[in-house]
């Protein structure tokens, strides 16, 4: 059986994944502050709302902004009316957005995008000794955005934070570990590169080859794509 794609939105991250974001799984997006995981985010929603879909956006940071939505899309309006937004401020009000999206999604809503899910789990971590606890309850959450992207074949966006070891500096990390890695089946890490440049490296793809990459420029418009002998070319 054909696994269907949803466009995200550019046609360079769309050619890195072979047609779009896989529609029945939990596709994870994972980097520093400021590398565009938002960007890649309103990308798909406003290439989802021209579609006449409805995207259910879970905003735990605040993060989305309507007039970076303005700069790349002229017709914000028509996007802003197809999107619902969902901005728990507790770890427990996130658990019960996802309980209550298990049973409201319908074949209307086209894309189900958690920016971020690291923000109220850390906030969490901070002040419960439950360590375990936490972590049970974090998977049990990615659990009920898996069987929603299975069950109704809608694409499930995650954004989440990263940090560093101290003995393994180099070594890139994301916050909630396995839980995330083993929940999510398409891992897609976002660096910053010289030049204000970015890349994007899919570290996991249950189709395509790992460590395939592209590098890009976030623009007014949304994003451009960096050959890196001949200067820019937009896509």
């Amino acid at each position: 059986m054909e696994t269907q794609k949803t466009p995200t939105g550019s046609r360079i991250l769309d050619k890195m994944l072979n047609g779009g974001y896989d529609s029945d799984i939990i596709t994870t997006i994972y980097g520093p502050a400021g590398s565009g995981k938002t960007v890649l985010c309103m990308l798909c929603a406003i290439n989802i709302a021209r579609q006449n879909k409805k995207i259910v956006y879970v905003d735990t940071e605040s993060g989305f902004s309507l007039e970076r939505l303005k700069q790349i899309a002229l017709d914000y309006k028509k996007i802003l009316d197809n999107i619902i937004f969902l901005r728990p401020v507790s770890f427990d009000d996130q658990k019960k957005v996802f309980e209550k999206l298990r049973n409201l999604v319908n074949d209307k809503i086209g894309l189900i995008v958690i920016d971020t899910i690291a923000m109220l789990y850390r906030l969490e971590l901070g002040k419960n000794d439950d360590v375990y606890e936490v972590n049970r309850e974090l998977g049990k959450q990615i659990a009920y955005l898996a069987e929603i992207a299975a069950k109704h074949g809608i694409p499930v966006l995650v954004t989440n934070h990263v940090y560093s070891d101290f003995g393994e500096k180099n070594k890139v990390n994301i916050v909630g570990g396995d839980i995330l890695k083993y929940g999510s089946k398409c891992l897609i890490e976002l660096q910053i590169t010289p030049y204000n440049n970015r890349r994007a490296i899919l570290k996991k793809h249950r189709s395509i080859a790992d460590e395939n990459r592209i590098t890009f420029k976030i623009v007014q418009g949304g994003i451009i794509g960096v050959k890196e002998t001949r200067g820019f070319k937009l896509f």
